[in-house]
């Protein structure tokens, strides 16, 4: 009985290969572990604010609307749910990104704001927070497309013949993706600039 047992597994397993499942769930894992990281780098970014928005606060007080605006965006952020369940729920992904695009929005009008007020610029604080930022920025886009590309990835296969079959006995769908107006939007990282540098004189002649 032992060995049935065995060779029905070892057939059930080379079915199971041969009709892409083990595909599916590398393609899967693939997906979450892509998501995984644009929720951690949205967080790092959600995790910057506060100081950003005290130093902000020490020099320009009377930036009150603005510096409410980013902070009620980060609010709103913080207060979505985001479980796997999120990727495939259509509704949930496009929540979640339009919550993200309003923090970017209200940190773009905080760096409107901030070219009015120099020594806020020079100061070291936010130097620092400007450099987190950008780099969060960079990070975010990289993890972005990661995910774009993952479930590109993913829904090819769910799409193909004969794996078609298989998603479809065991319930895998095509899942939603992020959607941009202009797509090419994803592949730069948003410019995080507080001010110009001083220019270098140019050597005299």
């Amino acid at each position: 009985m032992k060995r049935i047992l065995a060779l029905l597994a070892a057939g059930a397993t080379l079915l199971l290969s041969g009709c892409g499942y083990n595909d599916i769930q590398r393609a899967d894992e693939g997906v979450n572990g892509a998501w995984s990281e644009v929720v951690n780098q949205y967080q790092r970014r959600a995790d910057l604010i506060p100081n950003l928005v005290e130093t902000v606060k020490g020099f320009a007080t009377q930036e009150k609307e603005v510096l409410t605006q980013v902070t009620e965006a980060r609010s709103r952020v913080g207060s979505m749910q985001v479980t796997p369940q999120t990727l495939n729920d259509p509704a949930a992904l496009q929540k979640f990104q339009e919550a993200q695009g309003g923090l970017t929005s209200a940190l773009s009008r905080l760096m409107v704001v901030v070219e009015k007020y120099p020594d806020l610029k020079s100061d070291k604080n936010f130097r620092d927070l400007q450099a987190q930022l950008e780099g969060t920025e960079n990070r975010i886009t990289v993890a972005r497309n990661r995910y774009i590309q993952a479930v590109q990835s993913f829904n090819t296969l769910v799409r193909e013949f004969p794996v078609n079959l298989t998603a479809m006995v065991f319930g895998y769908k095509p899942k939603p993706n992020f959607t941009v107006e202009n797509e090419g939007a994803i592949r730069t990282a948003p410019k995080v600039d507080f001010g110009a540098r001083p220019a270098v004189p140019a050597p005299a002649k």
